[in-house]
């Protein structure tokens, strides 16, 4: 089996406890075809770049699995039918890091900016 990476955004008029039912609803649809789900993350209701099906905001998920490509095509395949979900990734990749993502961590613990440099008057 491979590793995969699964990102996906829905509706900003559902509720959290809805958008959480449509992850278990995903994760049920792996376990089902062979597959496991190592990790799931709910990120909360973010902004978007631009406007996607009229909607500016969207719940957004994160799913670290372990599945068959058949289990992560049938997923792929019923979230593209489903009216809620607007938007989805899916990258395989070679293994899964340990700890939260980039997304759950606090912006003090990433550390991936530099110092601000003084401003010139």
């Amino acid at each position: 089996m491979s590793f995969y990476e699964h990102v996906f955004i829905m509706r900003q008029d559902l509720s959290n406890t809805q958008a959480e039912a449509l992850i278990e609803e995903f994760s049920n649809v792996l376990s089902a075809n062979g597959g496991s789900v190592v990790e799931q993350e709910y990120w909360g209701v973010k902004t978007m770049a631009y406007k996607v099906n009229k909607n500016r905001k969207g719940h957004y998920a994160f799913l670290k699995t372990d599945a068959p490509s058949a289990a992560v095509a049938e997923m792929e395949r019923l979230m593209a039918l489903h009216e809620d979900v607007m938007r989805t990734l899916t990258i395989r990749v070679k293994g899964h890091e340990e700890g939260p993502s980039v997304q759950m961590q606090k912006r003090d613990d990433r550390g991936d900016r530099g110092e601000r440099r003084e401003r010139r008057s």
